[in-house]
């Protein structure tokens, strides 16, 4: 595997239900990407179509839902027209509509390849809900640099669960496409994303909206952070975290990471022990019995 490898992140204000206007950005920001040496470029949650959750409209006429596509479909494979002719890997988000109606607060990958797969959201904070359904799979998608996972913010930032699959499943970086705007504390972006990358040593490359749909404002913060090491443990492309003076700036930020600092301690077979410390025949068992309890089941 290739170590060496460029990241952009875009902090971005998607125009709410302008998908034709959000497209063009998006595939604008791929080729000034690809222009300056980008190899994976990751932009927000919802970055096609923009975020909130339209409580004025029911249903169907909920933004959405009008505006949700089938993957592949026009708009990702535009995007992965443009991937192919600019040999770059991007992460973005959208409105999915699957093939028994259901719309899904999505993650699309392309490539060089074309259209890679995508990751649906499972964790549903706030709104989300009332447009959304709950995802229950994990996303990989293959690059020269191995494996990259996808999870999209209140997956990544609250049930650490995803990001050890991905870190145990081969994965040095994940993309991790937000929207965080006021009513969250920024401070706590930051501090989990930190922990994140520490304990699982990971890279997380994280896009966060800016600007005002309807509701709140959004943050920006967007941001590369490593698990230390050699390297410094945050790299802010995006003028600092959450909230921060500048962080807001609509910007496309790009920095080199080195993989190669990366390594798997807790899946390794060390100390006194013969056997990894990573037990998940042991957790499977936990969760198995968790999921029998009343509370969580669906």
């Amino acid at each position: 595997m290739k170590d060496i490898m460029n990241v952009a992140v875009v902090t971005y204000e998607p125009r709410w239900g302008d998908k034709e206007r959000n497209l063009n950005r998006i595939i604008g920001y791929l080729e000034c990407a690809a222009a300056r040496g980008a190899n994976l470029v990751v932009l927000p949650e919802t970055a096609l179509t923009g975020y909130d959750a339209d409580l004025d409209h029911e249903g169907d006429e909920r933004m959405h839902h009008r505006l949700a596509e089938p993957i592949p479909g026009p708009s990702t494979e535009a995007v992965a027209e443009a991937t192919h002719r600019l040999g770059v890997y991007a992460v973005f988000g959208l409105a999915e509509r699957a093939e028994d109606g259901t719309v899904y607060n999505a993650a699309v990958a392309c490539g060089p390849d074309g259209v890679l797969g995508r990751y649906r959201k499972m964790h549903l904070p706030a709104d989300e809900p009332s447009w959304a359904g709950r995802g229950d799979e994990p996303f990989m998608f293959g690059t020269p640099w191995g494996p990259v996972g996808v999870s999209i913010c209140y997956d990544t930032f609250v049930f650490s669960e995803i990001m050890r699959y991905y870190r145990a499943s081969g994965c040095r970086l994940i993309a991790n496409p937000f929207a965080v705007n006021t009513g969250v504390t920024a401070r706590n972006i930051k501090d989990s994303l930190e922990y994140l990358a520490a304990n699982n040593d990971v890279y997380i490359a994280s896009a966060n909206c800016t600007g005002c749909a309807i509701s709140d404002d959004f943050v920006g913060g967007s941001s590369v952070i490593g698990p230390g090491k050699n390297v410094p443990a945050v790299h802010y492309y995006a003028g600092g975290p959450c909230g921060a003076p500048g962080s807001d700036e609509q910007e496309l930020h790009l920095g080199t990471i080195d993989l190669s600092y990366v390594d798997k301690p807790f899946l390794a077979k060390q100390w006194a022990d013969v056997d990894p410390d990573f037990r998940p025949d042991v957790y499977a068992r936990w969760y198995a019995e968790l999921a029998e309890q009343e509370c969580f089941k669906r």
